[in-house]
Formats: structure tokens, C-alpha cells, sequence
């Protein structure tokens, strides 16, 4: 085999690179035209309904209509809070750091929040459950201090409210409740 001289490899080797990138490019163009639509079988498939379920969640601006009566029902009483409200998964839909709330209290209240919603009861009777079942503190994610309450539509929970920051946690339920109260208004 003879060998190629160093100017021969490099034109050779540029022409080769000229050749992918140019295949690239055209491989590149050929997608970006608009796609085909689906087939119609699969627009038209449906899950049975049998595997499905449907559940009721609250809108943003039902959540921010809580998280906002229980700010004002603090600052009413003088307290400076932050707010929490979860749909039924525990997760965040809406959560507000009261002006001159401590740092802690974003946490507490995201936490109370998805204990309430977790057990469908506020955290103040799920404290006093801790008596029997102490290992219930273990679970993670939860705070079984008073401030959380739930959620509800036809007895089965949907959200939560969860406050912290007050001086105590009868105050926090109060204005957690307050949250859930305005969603009936």
C-alpha cells in the first residue's frame, strides 16, 4: 500500500468531514419539515375507565384566596406568620413568607400543611395521637404541631392549610382555619 503524503491525509480527511457535516445538515433539514399528524387511532384511544380516577384539587387562585385570609387573620391579631396550602398529594400550591416571619416558620407551615392533608384532620388532634403511636414524628415530612388543617370536600380531604410562626400552635390552627373558611365565602 503506498503512502499518502501529509497534504493528501488532510484534504482527504477534510473532504470526509465535509461529507458528515453535510449529511448532518441535510438529515437536520429533513426533520425540521412540519411532522405528520398522529394516526387517528391514537388520537382517538381513551384509557377505560376503569383505570382511571378522577379527584377534585384546588385552583391557584383558590389557594392564594386561603394563603391571604389567613395572612390577614394573623395580622389582625398581631402575629406574623407564613403560609402553606397543598393540594392532596402534599404538594405546594401556594406558599407566602409573612412580612417579619421567622425563618423557620416557612418550613413549619409546609410541613403542618402536608401532615393535615396526610391524615385529613388538623395537626392539633394528630399531636395528641402521638401518645399512642409515637413513632408517628418519624414519618418524614411531617410536623405534628398545631397550624395545620384541612382541606375538604364530602368528608375526603383535597388541600391543606398549614401556618407557623405564632406564639403558639392553637393560634396558628385559628388562622389555618381562617384559610379554609374563606374558600366557603
Amino acid at each position: 500500500m503506498k503512502k499518502l503524503s501529509t497534504r493528501t491525509r488532510v484534504v482527504t480527511g477534510a473532504v470526509a468531514v465535509a461529507a458528515v457535516g453535510a449529511s448532518v445538515v441535510g438529515a437536520v433539514s429533513a426533520n425540521a419539515e412540519t411532522p405528520k399528524a398522529a394516526p387517528a387511532t391514537a388520537v382517538n384511544s381513551d384509557v377505560q375507565n376503569k383505570n382511571t380516577f378522577q379527584s377534585t384539587h384546588l385552583t391557584v387562585e383558590a389557594a392564594t384566596k386561603a394563603a391571604q385570609a389567613s395572612l390577614d387573620a394573623a395580622a389582625k391579631a398581631g402575629q406574623k406568620i407564613s403560609v402553606a396550602v397543598v393540594d392532596r398529594n402534599g404538594n405546594v400550591i401556594v406558599e407566602l413568607r409573612g412580612d417579619g416571619s421567622g425563618p423557620q416558620s416557612f418550613e413549619s407551615a409546609e410541613r403542618k400543611a402536608y401532615t393535615a392533608v396526610s391524615w385529613n384532620a388538623p395537626t392539633s388532634e394528630l399531636a395528641k395521637r402521638l401518645a399512642q403511636a409515637p413513632n408517628l414524628k418519624d414519618i418524614p415530612g411531617t410536623l405534628f404541631l398545631g397550624g395545620g388543617a384541612p382541606v375538604q370536600v364530602k368528608g375526603a380531604p383535597i388541600a391543606a392549610v398549614g401556618v407557623a410562626g405564632a406564639p403558639s400552635g392553637d393560634q396558628d390552627e385559628q388562622f389555618a382555619q381562617a384559610g379554609v373558611d374563606a374558600l366557603n365565602k
